[in-house]
């Protein structure tokens, strides 16, 4: 029963469009991962790393966001998926 409760709270979570956030180790370096909700774009993912990270010097474990010069961060994350980043 409290799995089933657990779950129906990261649906909600997720299907409001908010973000869920957990801080691991990837190698032994620190990193977040999150799942995105709805609309959220690779702008909001980058800036949402370096802000939880405190550096601008990151990588994303799947590529899934990559800086491209004069045209910023691009990618195309999906909604319900859980990504990860990681310091350098």
């Amino acid at each position: 029963m409290r799995l089933l409760g657990l779950l129906l709270s990261i649906f909600a979570v997720v299907s409001k469009g908010e973000n869920m956030c957990d801080i691991t180790q990837h190698q032994n370096k620190n990193c977040i991962q999150f799942i995105v909700g709805s609309g959220t774009g690779c702008d909001w993912m980058c800036n949402y790393c370096a802000n939880q990270l405190g550096t601008n010097n990151y990588y994303f474990t799947d590529n899934v966001c990559t800086y491209q010069e004069g045209q910023g961060c691009i990618g195309s994350p999906v909604a319900g998926n859980q990504y990860t980043c990681c310091s350098v």
